[in-house]
């Protein structure tokens, strides 16, 4: 007689097998896919390895506010839709035969996939939902269709300068979770956000060109690419403001200038070091309490020739939310006044519970509804959550 004990592992062995080759299979599937084709190579796998016959991508728009299928359809904007609980959730949402799972990769929410029918196999379709999400990000620079298909209207020059300039729109680690947000979204000038992250240090930086149009998306380009240059040279931070100084001054003379916030956070012990060169505002949510930051303004950069720039230093707490918003957010205007200090702390207080680029996204949602359409003025939000282990 053969031991039960023995035949389930024998039984459990064989699942995971199974499902290791159907990964494969997928992965394999994705990764020799023509780049334009990766959605209609994954469901030819997904058909014959799981009975599915209905696959949808809905990726989310420039604005946060619509996810947009793929193949063309209705596109979603009802926070009550299955799919965009799974976007906000980050998590699988099952919907009668139709199944939502999350795209994202390394924080970055792509959008959507949904899946019909399905039956079981919940954490392998999660896993290939995230494959994709690698696949779409590596094939991006070959291929328009993913770009355009994420549009629901056509972005102004200066738009397209400055979303192509981005790193992303959000990262998720174990120390940290970080998103950012530009508005107008299809038609933003100046504004603009960067970052990276090594081993141990986090670095952030907002930035705001002066003037308008491609002039202004021109100017926050050559800055930040100046700043990327001197922090990838190893340069400290005060250093690398004052070589993206030289840089702007240089082309400009001083007619043109970009305010800048500099930060750099030590990811296991949360001392930030901070340059304030013209910055938008700068707040801490800590225990419930919203408390501004204040910082020592120095010169915007390009404003003057040599500008020597001075590094300051504070501690977050673990569990501290830092959130920076540039002044088209305090400044925006409605028949009942102007949006304000007030205004943004309660609403940095309400939005706790909520997730970085969930809570960008509400809040330039928040601002829209108020000056009731699209800002008048740019504006940029960046929301970042420290939490060390």
């Amino acid at each position: 007689m053969v031991d039960p004990t023995l035949l389930l592992r024998r039984r459990e062995r064989l699942a995971v097998r199974h499902m290791h080759e159907r990964q494969a299979v997928a992965r394999r599937a994705l990764a020799e896919a023509p780049a334009h084709l990766l959605v209609e190579r994954l469901a030819e796998c997904l058909a014959e390895a799981y009975g599915i016959d209905d696959v949808e991508l809905y990726q989310v728009d420039y604005r946060l506010a619509a996810l947009l299928p793929l193949g063309g359809g209705e596109t979603l904007t009802s926070g009550d839709d299955p799919a965009w609980r799974s976007f906000d959730e980050q998590a699988e949402v099952v919907d009668g035969p139709a199944r939502y799972l999350p795209v994202t990769m390394r924080g970055e929410r792509m959008g959507v996939l949904r899946l019909a029918p399905v039956t079981g196999h919940a954490s392998e379709l999660a896993e290939i939902a995230t494959m994709l999400a690698h696949e779409l990000s590596a094939v991006r620079g070959s291929t328009d269709r993913y770009t355009v298909a994420a549009r629901s209207r056509r972005l102004s020059l200066a738009a397209e300068m400055q979303w192509e300039l981005l790193p992303g729109r959000s990262r998720a680690r174990p120390a940290f979770s970080l998103a950012g947000q530009l508005e107008p979204a299809y038609a933003v000038r100046g504004d603009s956000f960067d970052w990276a992250d090594d081993a141990d240090r986090l670095y952030l930086t907002t930035l705001n060109g002066m003037g308008e149009g491609v002039a202004a998306a021109s100017l926050t380009s050559l800055a930040t690419n100046a700043l990327r240059n001197a922090r990838r040279a190893g340069l400290d931070l005060g250093d690398q403001a004052a070589l993206a100084d030289q840089a702007v001054w240089a082309y400009h003379g001083g007619t043109q200038h970009v305010s800048a916030l500099l930060l750099q956070l030590d990811l296991a012990t949360g001392l930030v070091t901070a340059v304030d060169a013209g910055s938008p505002r700068l707040m801490i949510l800590r225990d419930g309490e919203v408390i501004d930051q204040e910082l020592v303004a120095q010169f915007p950069l390009g404003m003057f020739e040599g500008t020597m720039y001075h590094e300051q230093r504070f501690h977050l707490a673990a569990g501290d939310r830092l959130m920076v918003v540039s002044d088209g957010v305090l400044d925006a205007i409605s028949a009942a006044g102007q949006y304000g200090d007030q205004q943004l702390a309660s609403f940095v207080r309400d939005a706790r519970s909520l997730a970085p680029l969930q809570a960008v996204r509400s809040l330039l949602a928040d601002l829209r509804a108020f000056v009731g359409g699209d800002l008048v003025d740019d504006a940029v939000a960046v929301c970042l959550d420290w939490a060390p282990a």
